[in-house]
């Protein structure tokens, strides 16, 4: 039995922050009741290309194991549907802008008069207070006012955003967090709790030492590219035929370092000896490095780097991270069967418990999968009244 085995999570989220959450909660065994809007579902349906057999890459990549109930809020049947559904499960979360909900009569302090249990979180670009909280909140703009572009690359190139949508994908995880330590709270007390996440606020929580370093000098960071602020060498350097990363995080490792470059001498240099006086000297050391590092290989200097225990490692394109031997031999990529789009992978969940990874995992489903399966065997309504539903537009359910 998975450690969320029994938990039912409704999901009024869409696009990548909230699916993501969700996606998180259902690899640990909750029931996850995705809502979809029934024409077109889930914006990032039509994100593409890629597309298999009409389905987005995308999408598949962060919506498995879930049902898609396809309910149209804009009907009032199609309301009163979420709110029952809502009154039978333990979670809800949504990723709708402040308030929205509240207009429906599915705000927290509705629902919670006759849930009392019901955890309820609400993720949203800036917060439910604030200046910014009117404002949406897309990956983009939240990585550059979080002050993580300013930071991220070249010092002498532009502003650069994370090559992933870190912004989103931190939200989802914190916002799995906050929902798993509601649950344990509710475990003892039997009450329910509303959890908030902000993109906003999640992603300048990355900041950390960066943040400190200005609390302590009133000085804001400047971007170093791929070196770090505080170590050197720890940062990618080019051979004779492409990129590694070295770190050298400390006085151990600089000490082996010297001698596999055969430059013994700068293990002695007063100016290199000691971490810090490597940093205040980064200008003239890390030149010296570089053209020793490119006087040779990839293999050669992983080779050496790894068996004197020093940091070291491939830069690698996502085909050769998804192809590799260490993920596949840990079972982190999932082939799940998919009604339209036949194998679907994913790269599984790195959670492990007891070291074992044998959960069974669903593919992403179509849209309105899972309708007639939620409204008859979680609200009892009967055939009948379900084709009624579908005839009114509140609802779709979809043939396979």
């Amino acid at each position: 039995m998975q450690p969320l085995s029994g938990v039912k999570v409704l999901d009024l989220t869409r696009i990548v922050s909230g699916p993501f959450a969700t996606m998180l909660l259902g690899d640990l065994g909750a029931e996850i009741i995705k809502i979809e809007e029934p024409v077109s579902g889930d914006e990032s349906r039509t994100y593409g290309p890629p597309f298999v057999n009409g389905e987005s890459a995308y999408f598949l990549s962060i919506n498995r194991n879930k049902k898609s109930c396809a309910i149209n809020l804009k009907k009032p049947e199609g309301i009163a549907l979420i709110r029952e559904l809502a009154l039978k499960s333990d979670v809800l979360i949504e990723n709708f802008r402040p308030g929205t909900l509240k207009k429906f009569g599915l705000s927290y302090e509705e629902l919670k008069k006759q849930n009392p249990g019901l955890i309820y979180c609400a993720i949203t670009g800036f917060g439910q207070t604030g200046p910014d909280s009117h404002r949406p909140g897309y990956d983009l703009i939240i990585q550059g006012e979080s002050g993580v572009m300013d930071i991220t690359g070249d010092p002498d190139g532009p502003p650069t955003k994370v090559g992933t949508s870190i912004a989103d994908l931190l939200t989802g995880q914190y916002a799995s967090q906050g929902v798993l330590a509601a649950l344990v709270e509710r475990s003892r007390t039997g009450k329910g709790r509303r959890v908030e996440v902000a993109m906003y606020d999640c992603l300048a929580s990355l900041l950390t030492f960066n943040a400190g370093g200005y609390f302590a000098t009133g000085n804001t960071p400047k971007r170093k590219g791929n070196s770090h602020p505080s170590i050197v060498p720890y940062e990618t350097f080019e051979t004779l035929d492409g990129w590694i990363n070295i770190g050298v995080a400390n006085d151990k490792f600089w000490n082996s370092f010297c001698k596999i470059i055969d430059r013994l001498d700068l293990q002695n240099d007063p100016k290199f000896a000691m971490a810090s006086d490597r940093v205040k000297n980064r200008l003239e050391l890390l030149p010296i490095i570089r053209e020793i590092i490119k006087g040779n290989k990839k293999s050669h200097w992983i080779g050496l780097l790894e068996k004197a225990g020093i940091p070291s490692g491939m830069i690698k394109n996502v085909g050769e991270v998804c192809d590799s031997e260490q993920l596949i031999s840990r079972g982190m990529i999932l082939n799940m069967p998919h009604p339209t789009a036949g194998i679907v992978k994913n790269i599984d969940s790195p959670l492990r418990f007891d070291d074992l990874n044998d959960e069974v995992h669903v593919a992403p489903p179509i849209l309105g999968q899972h309708t007639h399966e939620i409204l008859s065997k979680v609200l009892k309504i009967s055939p009948d009244e379900i084709k009624l539903l579908e005839e009114k537009g509140a609802i779709k359910c979809a043939n396979i």
